[in-house]
């Protein structure tokens, strides 16, 4: 696997046997200061939505051309059963 740098805080990595997909990789430092507008919760990266989910607020920020879009009206709410798995 080859991870090719897009800024200071966000690598895209490309595996060959993947090529129709695009994994975004968090840098761990900028995930452990980024918390929901709403709740001030700390957010769970969720590499196969690329989405950051905060399990208190019960809503999901979407990645953007690599960029988290931390707006509570660009966010999605979590499924009940969403909930369930993220409350862990």
């Amino acid at each position: 696997m080859v991870a090719r740098p897009i800024n200071s805080w966000v690598n895209s990595v490309y595996n060959p046997a993947f090529a129709h997909e695009k994994y975004i990789v968090i840098d761990k430092s900028l995930l452990s200061i980024l918390v929901c507008p709403i709740s001030k919760a700390p957010l769970k990266y969720v590499a196969e939505d690329n989405e950051l989910v905060c399990a208190v607020s019960g809503l999901a920020y979407p990645i953007k051309d690599d960029i988290p879009v931390m707006l509570e009206s660009e966010a999605r709410e979590l499924t009940l059963e969403e909930k369930e798995k993220y409350k862990a």
